[in-house]
């Protein structure tokens, strides 16, 4: 069989397998093992199977990933989260759109001493959308605003998705988590310049809340020392060259474990729910890692990596032709697949065609992972809503989507200043690395 047809073949398989609702890793490591198998022979196939996932969970640079996790998962069970919601509520609440400002803050805020974006938006849809619809609050906007927060926590410093990209590109993971930090804190601001825009067109939508005292004020921030304490210990640790990347995530584990016991808010009972989540959460990585991996192997056995690599380069549209024409192919692949498939699938492919064409991979695992943001609160398969309405049942999809549209707009002109100004990213990274 000609390997451009068995390549075909195999990515309608996958896709296929995908829309029969079989887990992405599985649909990914099934396809991959049966192709590698047709090129290769099927003893191969077999040893590749028995291989990868052994090297995968053994790898020690992969290590960062689990502890970013349970590092997110302790701070979470241990009431950091909380805590930043409630200050946020405390000094913006009285303000016409104020509790939406409170979550995109909080979002930010659980974002540094977290790795997940799904994991920050299950923890702040737990805590804020209540305290949002009580306040009168629209509750499609307001989850929907909860679902772009979210997606911070894979822009702002520590991000699961940077340390796979800086893994997969052999770049220094401590240059792209200094890159994310800018673009992330302009989309915070670009989300609060946003929801003060929609409270004063649609003032219904997001009413004022309750005004608290300063004294009130004041007392709410004296337990965020905490959270600020993990992120300047983690990322001060990383940079001052004290701890490596794998070292700054098992200190920042271990931190927020003993902060949480410290304080009396970390028992027996809340620690093994932030293992168990934490479990869940590494697993599921890990899968779609072996998955991604063993149809990788697939791709390159059939030479097709090289050959896509090679096409893009030649395309005579341009550098940034060829830029543009990838941003809008991540759009698309954003709203039908996981980001994580999506980023182990496709770096091997596009970054070296983008380093060929003269661009900075650094400056633009900054903005694939702002392309993977868009997907994650993207129809029809934005993993963040799904994980919204799956906590808020009465929150119909639809009306999650409608409530994210604001928020992918002003995420798209985010996406295009970055792209046409690299200084934004890369200024950073020069300072710190």
């Amino acid at each position: 069989m000609e390997r451009e047809l068995l390549v075909i073949l195999g990515f309608s398989g996958m896709f296929g397998l995908m829309a029969l609702r079989v887990p992405v890793a599985i649909a990914m490591g099934v396809t991959g093992i049966a192709g590698f198998g047709a090129v290769a022979g099927w003893m191969p196939a077999i040893n590749l199977l028995a291989n990868v996932p052994l090297s995968v969970i053994t790898d020690y640079n992969l290590s960062v990933i689990p502890m970013f996790v349970l590092m997110g998962a302790f701070a979470a069970y241990g009431g950091m989260s909380r805590e930043l919601y409630e200050a946020g509520r405390t000094w913006l609440g009285h303000f016409r759109g104020g509790l939406a400002l409170a979550s995109v803050f909080s979002c930010a805020g659980f974002a540094a001493i977290n790795g997940s974006s799904v994991a920050t938006t299950a923890t702040m849809t737990q805590i804020a959308l209540p305290e949002m619809r009580r306040g009168g609050y629209d509750a499609g906007l307001s989850a929907g605003m909860i679902a772009a927060g979210g997606t911070l926590g894979i822009m702002i410093p520590p991000s699961v998705i940077f340390v796979l990209y800086g893994i997969m590109t052999e770049i220094e993971i401590t240059e792209l988590f200094a890159a994310g930090v800018i673009p992330g804190l302009m989309a915070v601001v670009f989300y609060s310049l946003l929801i003060s825009y929609l409270s004063k067109k649609y003032p219904h939508l997001l009413p004022r809340g309750e005004k608290f005292s300063w004294a009130e004020r004041w007392h709410s921030v004296r337990g965020l020392w905490a959270i600020f304490f993990l992120f300047l210990m983690v990322l001060g640790g990383i940079y001052s060259g004290i701890f490596t990347v794998q070292e700054a995530a098992g200190v920042g584990a271990i931190g927020a474990l003993v902060i949480g016991v410290i304080r009396g808010q970390l028992r027996m009972p809340e620690i093994r729910g932030a293992l168990v989540q934490a479990l869940r959460v590494s697993s599921a990585i890990m899968l779609i890692v072996i998955g991604a991996y063993l149809f990788g192997y697939f791709l390159t056995v059939t030479q097709f990596t090289q050959n896509a690599v090679e096409f893009l380069v030649e395309l005579p549209i341009g550098a940034y032709g060829v830029l543009t024409l990838i941003m809008l192919c991540y759009l698309v692949l954003g709203a039908v697949m996981d980001e994580l498939a999506m980023l182990l699938l496709t770096v091997p492919i596009v970054v070296p065609a983008i380093v060929a064409l003269g661009f900075d991979p650094v400056w633009f695992g900054v903005i694939l992972v702002m392309a993977v943001t868009l997907g994650l609160i993207s129809p029809p398969v934005g993993m963040n809503v799904f994980v919204i309405n799956s906590i808020a049942r009465d929150v119909p999809l639809v009306s999650i989507y409608k409530g994210t549209l604001p928020f992918i707009s002003m995420d798209i002109i985010r996406l295009i200043i970055l792209c046409a100004f690299p200084a934004l990213s890369l200024w950073l990274p020069g300072i710190l690395t």
